[in-house]
């Protein structure tokens, strides 16, 4: 007996790995050597392909699909009908199989509903992506992205609250709903130790 959830509804092709505690709701297709982590909550109307790495606790609502060279770490959230690619240059008569380029969307960061990830760039740590932005350049972590094509917008804590406003990181920032603490480093936020 499986040790995951998956509604009857759904495909789980052979020779995929999905964890304890993990739940598969309505129509969703999960392909042959596709890894899905631990208790994650996988939508409606989710497609996941082969290769596709998904870490522990990620929430993929209704109507995403995952495209293989996508790698989704631990703690990730993809909103509803949000768009991964893995082809630049995309053409019906032309095989572009062996061009995918990978996405990598770091621990923590959420996806906002209706947003497109252009493939080949790195969404970095707790990084937060605007409902409908199209990311085309890589994010940094802790970073507020927003509009087409995506440009920071501002910072968030890794609980999801608004740090600052602007595209330059504060030289030093307190969440004021967790406490937690940040400064400035590389054109981006690192937290500081509490």
């Amino acid at each position: 007996m499986a040790d995951y959830f998956t509604h009857e509804s759904s495909y789980i092709d052979e020779g995929c790995q999905i964890g304890t505690g993990t739940k598969i709701w309505h129509f969703t297709h999960v392909m042959s050597r596709a890894r899905i982590g631990q208790r994650c909550n996988i939508g409606q109307n989710v497609f996941i392909a082969a290769d596709v790495v998904i870490g522990d606790n990620v929430k993929i609502q209704n109507n995403v699909s995952v495209y293989t060279g996508v790698v989704l770490e631990d703690d990730v959230f993809c909103g509803p009908s949000m768009v991964f690619t893995n082809v630049v240059s995309p053409r019906s008569h032309v095989s572009r199989r062996d061009d995918y380029r990978p996405t990598l969307v770091k621990r923590g960061a959420t996806l906002g509903a209706n947003a497109t990830i252009v493939c080949g760039h790195t969404i970095g740590r707790y990084a937060f992506i605007g409902a409908g932005a199209v990311v085309t350049r890589d994010v940094p972590d802790y970073a507020l992205v927003v509009g087409s094509p995506a440009r920071i917008a501002g910072w968030v804590c890794s609980c999801g609250v608004k740090l600052a406003a602007g595209a330059r990181p504060p030289e030093s920032t307190t969440c004021a709903s967790c406490q937690s603490r940040y400064r400035a480093e590389a054109g981006a936020l690192v937290p500081l130790p509490k």
